[in-house]
């Protein structure tokens, strides 16, 4: 999972690079509680969540969270208390995912990828990821 020649690995706050990156769709989706009607509202938690995972030592970060869609007011990209966000670099079908695989690819240490989504776990597999299932990974750690 070393980067290419000539790039750094990708870094979240503090110069460190992630050691949990977290499908901020699909982690939300896992859980049927109604986050659809404000998706906004329902990002803004887990992120607040996770941080306080972090903070409180239940969660070992730094944590990337990357979200499709559109930036969410109050919610601000980049790191802050263990826990970067950053919105899919494009829209569409797989967009966060393919920024998922890209992050993977650029690290040089392990990192585990949370997801239910088949097909990104096969991809992040492929390249060297854990993945934890987001289902799993909620009653683990309590978000």
């Amino acid at each position: 999972m070393s980067p290419p020649a000539g790039e750094e690995p990708r870094v979240v706050g503090g110069g460190e690079e992630p050691r949990v990156v977290v499908d901020a769709m699909n982690v939300m989706g896992a859980v049927p509680d109604g986050w659809w009607r404000d998706r906004d509202a329902a990002l803004t938690r887990l992120v607040d969540a996770l941080r306080g995972r972090v903070a409180d030592g239940t969660l070992d970060g730094p944590v990337l969270v990357v979200a499709d869609g559109t930036r969410v007011v109050g919610l601000d990209a980049g790191p802050r208390d263990g826990v970067e966000v950053r919105w899919a670099s494009r829209s569409g079908p797989d967009a966060a995912d393919d920024d998922i695989v890209a992050v993977v690819e650029s690290l040089s240490g392990p990192v585990v990828v949370v997801t239910s989504d088949a097909a990104l776990a096969r991809r992040v597999r492929e390249r060297g990821a854990a993945v934890e299932g987001a289902r799993r990974f909620r009653r683990r750690v309590g978000v």
